[in-house]
């Protein structure tokens, strides 16, 4: 990694990157579990909520994502919520609520 590139997911939160590949193979989204160890975190939310742990993986859009965009909301093993904005097969946005602080 250079010090331009942004952090790779597993190595700035390597036990919420676990948490999401268990939860994409618990729902059959193996081609999406693949892509975790690769995503990296270029923006967290600045929604300023406090139970929000939310980034983005690729550069936000300007408006909506569009007709090839669909949600994958799964369960986590926290209490919470863990919902990916995916395009064309690409995890977009990771959106993390209500849990404890990233590890």
């Amino acid at each position: 990694m250079t010090p331009d590139e942004p952090p790779l997911l597993p190595s700035r939160w390597p036990i919420l990157t676990a948490q999401i590949v268990a939860a994409l193979r618990d729902e059959g989204e193996n081609g999406l579990a693949e892509q975790v160890a690769t995503l990296r975190v270029l923006q967290i939310c600045d929604c300023d909520d406090d139970f929000c742990q939310s980034f983005y993986t690729q550069p936000p859009p300007d408006g909506a994502y569009g007709p090839d965009h669909r949600n994958v909301a799964l369960i986590p093993s926290w209490s919470g919520m863990l919902v990916l904005d995916v395009v064309r097969d690409v995890i977009m946005f990771v959106e993390v609520l209500y849990r404890p602080p990233h590890d």
